[in-house]
């Protein structure tokens, strides 16, 4: 369906991004309750990404029935009740590893060995692997259990590598590891993909067969997420004081982790190209790591004083740090990964603006503010575009809202992800 959207100030037509038929589950309704083992090669709980997914899959299918038991590395903190397992940890590692890390091989070793006891001790109906590592390890334990595998894909493995820095494109382990990559892919009953755009990577890019396939987009929880009432008003004070934020500054909020390929580096330029033309707005960082290395950079720039950054955000108190944002930015570079606080921002209805990119289009629609990717001058445009049209913020952000309401609800993703576990049982 064609749309209007606005991209760096103007209307550009668009398409909402298209689905395949093969990818939909389209009339089955859950009625089993199963024991769930979800590996997560992660140091779950962590305050971003991959780990809010984990989390707010786990409790809505555990509101459904299902008990879910959490196999995860150590160093992660205890969240919502959930029962999770830790594998051992080492001496010389009591940090979060974020991304590709050499230090994820011997955890992954470490989890692994942990599941082998797991997957006997508490025999589970269905392995749900997220991540590569969680499917590698899966695979396994499928084959010795006689378990069907759903894979959780956030992203392509490789891409990621190179988005962190890890790996090289024209590096010899990089035609090996997507090798590996591609077996992976191929190993499970069924992936569920954090967006279309992934669904479509898998089928075009690692021959994946969609019928294996099913979308469940990221998704939010819009009565925690939710727009700010004067009845916030006290507290959002509170906020602005406690961090230093004046009162009379329009506040443009980004909530993530902080890295090149997140866009970090490209949304401090675009504030300085902002504030050289007006000087009443105020950047809100909120995130890790490399909050040091950012917050010199702002320094360099001349911007410290108009941009406050809060280090790593609690899950639990990131809804009402959103709302004393006027604005929200997302300036994600990864061309494979979900972006799963696009819908924070649409939940708490805050005009946003993105990169045009198809997982960009896919959660924001017509409603988003588009910036051509991946230029720190386009994006400081479309924010300043946005900024001189203020009688538009309230309008946006009440449709990122509705349409965060009807598109992507957890409850129904729960449903959608019982009925590919019944698929794959029977």
């Amino acid at each position: 369906m064609a749309s209007m959207s606005r991209s760096a100030g103007e209307a550009v037509e668009t398409k909402e991004p298209s689905s395949e038929p093969s990818l939909h589950i389209t009339s089955m309704s859950p009625s089993l309750t199963n024991q769930v083992l979800m590996l997560a090669p992660t140091m779950f709980f962590a305050d971003y990404g991959c780990h809010v997914r984990i989390y707010e899959e786990a409790i809505a299918l555990r509101a459904l029935g299902h008990t879910i038991r959490i196999l995860a590395y150590p160093n992660g903190r205890d969240i919502g009740g959930l029962t999770v397992r830790r594998s051992p940890g080492v001496p010389f590692n009591y940090r979060v590893v974020v991304g590709s890390s050499k230090h994820k091989i011997y955890l992954d070793a470490l989890l692994g060995l942990t599941s082998l006891h797991e997957v006997f001790a508490h025999p589970p109906d269905i392995i749900h692997a997220h991540l590569h590592e969680g499917a590698l390890i899966g695979t396994v334990l499928a084959h010795l259990r006689r378990r069907p595998l759903v894979f959780d894909f956030q992203g392509s493995m490789t891409a990621e590598m190179i988005d962190h820095g890890f790996l090289k494109p024209h590096s010899p382990f990089y035609r090996l590891l997507r090798r590996l990559e591609t077996w992976i892919d191929h190993r499970p009953d069924a992936i569920l993909t954090s967006s279309h755009n992934a669904a479509h990577l898998l089928i075009h890019s690692f021959g994946v067969p969609a019928n294996r396939i099913y979308p469940v987009p990221d998704c939010v929880n819009t009565d925690i997420f939710r727009p700010r009432t004067p009845d916030d008003t006290g507290d959002i004070a509170t906020i602005k004081q406690r961090l230093g934020i004046p009162t009379d500054r329009i506040v443009i909020v980004y909530l993530g982790l902080l890295a090149e390929y997140q866009g970090t580096g490209i949304l401090l330029e675009a504030a300085q190209r902002i504030l050289r033309e007006r000087r009443d707005v105020h950047f809100l960082i909120m995130g890790y790591p490399n909050e040091p290395l950012y917050r010199q950079r702002a320094h360099e720039f001349g911007i410290l004083p108009h941009v406050t950054f809060t280090g790593r955000m609690p899950y639990e108190d990131a809804p009402r740090y959103l709302r004393v944002g006027d604005i929200a930015v997302a300036p994600k570079m990864s061309a494979t990964e979900g972006s799963g606080k696009l819908l924070n921002y649409m939940a708490t209805a805050l005009p946003t603006v993105a990169f045009d990119t198809p997982v960009s289009r896919e959660y924001l629609g017509e409603w988003g503010v588009y910036a051509e990717p991946f230029s720190a001058k386009a994006f400081a445009q479309a924010l300043l575009d946005l900024l001189e049209t203020p009688h538009e913020w309230t309008i946006l952000g009440k449709a990122l809202r509705r349409r965060v309401q009807e598109r992507f609800s957890w409850d129904e993703a729960a449903r959608f992800i019982t009925a590919v576990y019944e698929r794959v049982l029977h």
